[in-house]
């Protein structure tokens, strides 16, 4: 028999958290209480969370006007403990997962015609609202996802804005893709060329230049081509991902795609894209960008990855090692993603 609606599990007044008191200064160690879900809302004790490069836009102020003070983290797993009056989605026990996504209206024009990653007053994830590198947190169950056994905590982390985003700026690339180019082999690059080539495509995988190891581990995914992001792929390509915050790499992409083909950007902050030659565009080539996810992304991805399986890799760091593992994805130095292990 589930616990009543209201009713606790053991549940301290304080938490371990690693919160955000200014832009652009490391992130402080702190005792906390912990938060008290309001109605819709699950307590949820938090058993992993994902580091992820948005993170890095938020700390580095590239993102403007976060909460402050700020727990980060938006690729939260975790047990919920603790029901707000009238959650009936999630029981008490369960595990779920909390992505970026966080709250939208309901009510405006975007979220009216289904596109409520557009929502004109939404909620995020480690940004307006409080995140997971913490012990606990709470969130709105109308936006969090169960998660398949399939994955434990620490590899189902990434799949909540890694796989979200990736499968979203994957599932914008048209559906016609036989040859697909990836630039940036991170955390969402090494999942999303695992969907594509488990539903057929030649994937082309460009990292940094010169960069052996990322190269290596793209080979052994078993990507089609691998090479660095200014070199010519041998094929011209029919789609291209842009999964780094790099602008030139978007006029890189347009030179390696086919006539009508798309670049899609799928990153929430990029540096400047240079100006280039019209003739790069012409012959109905696409460039677009990708905002945030929806909730239906996150149906349809969680159901797909168990399937293809997508395989995760994981750098884990404790709780208190944020800053280092925040330092270790702003230089590169990791293969897959950095995953915060706060629970055993």
């Amino acid at each position: 028999m589930s616990p009543l609606p209201g009713a606790t599990m053991s549940i301290p007044k304080v938490m371990r958290a690693m919160y955000l008191e200014a832009q652009r200064q490391p992130l402080k160690e702190a005792e906390v209480p912990v938060p008290q879900p309001a109605s819709g809302q699950v307590l949820i004790k938090v058993h992993t969370c994902g580091v992820c490069r948005t993170d890095l836009h938020v700390l580095d102020g590239d993102l403007a006007e976060p909460k402050l003070p700020l727990i980060l983290g938006h690729q939260m797993v975790g047990t919920v403990v603790q029901l707000g009056e009238g959650v009936t989605r999630f029981t008490q026990g369960q595990r779920i997962g909390v992505p970026w996504l966080g709250f939208t209206d309901g009510t405006c024009r975007y979220c009216q015609r289904g596109q409520e990653n557009l929502c004109d007053n939404p909620e995020f994830t480690g940004y307006t609202l409080d995140g997971g590198y913490a012990e606990y947190a709470v969130a709105d169950q109308r936006y969090c996802f169960p998660l398949s056994e399939y994955y434990n905590d620490l590899e189902a982390a990434p799949l909540l804005c890694a796989g979200l985003i990736g499968y979203r700026t994957y599932r914008l690339a048209g559906e016609h893709l036989e040859r697909l180019g990836i630039y940036g082999f991170g955390a969402a690059g090494h999942i999303i060329a695992q969907v594509a080539a488990y539903q057929g495509k030649r994937v082309f995988a460009f990292t940094r230049p010169g960069d052996e190891a990322t190269q290596d581990f793209a080979h052994k995914l078993g990507v089609y081509w691998v090479g660095g992001s200014d070199e010519t792929p041998p094929e011209e390509l029919d789609a291209a991902l842009v999964l780094a915050p790099v602008g030139a790499l978007m006029v890189n992409a347009l030179k390696a795609v086919a006539k009508g083909g798309v670049v899609v950007s799928g990153g929430i902050h990029m540096t400047d894209i240079p100006t280039f030659p019209y003739r790069l565009l012409w012959e109905e080539r696409i460039i677009r960008s990708v905002a945030n996810l929806t909730r239906q992304d996150g149906d349809e991805f969680l159901e797909l990855a168990p399937k293809v399986p997508v395989k995760i890799a994981v750098t884990p760091y404790k709780l208190e090692d944020a800053n280092h593992a925040l330092d270790d994805l702003r230089s590169g130095r990791l293969d897959g993603a950095a995953v915060l292990k706060i629970w055993e």
